[in-house]
């Protein structure tokens, strides 16, 4: 695969995300009231997303992963978002570099 293909991919990727996100704000701006199922439901969407990239990598990443998580999750009870990913994600790199 050329780099040219490689960069239109992630431009349509890129595109389709962003058309789908707005469709969805389009979606809900037009109705005057959301239902209660239907909002419980779009505020699940984050974890449910969070836990479909983490579970694989907490199952199949052995010690470094649950590490990982274990640092990630402590990180999350003091801190925000960025800092949760950074910290799982230091602590990850950090182990495979030092061969576990």
């Amino acid at each position: 695969m050329s780099n040219a293909t490689t960069i239109w991919i992630i431009v349509a990727a890129a595109v389709l995300t962003y058309l789908t996100r707005i469709g969805g704000h389009l979606v809900l701006s037009r109705l005057d009231r959301v239902h209660p199922r239907a909002e419980a439901a779009l505020d699940a969407v984050p974890a449910a997303v969070l836990t479909t990239l983490v579970a694989p990598e907490a199952i199949q990443g052995g010690a470094p992963g649950l590490a990982a998580l274990a640092v990630a999750a402590l990180v999350a009870l003091r801190f925000g978002l960025l800092p949760t990913f950074l910290a799982g994600g230091a602590v990850i790199v950090g182990l495979r570099l030092a061969g576990f």
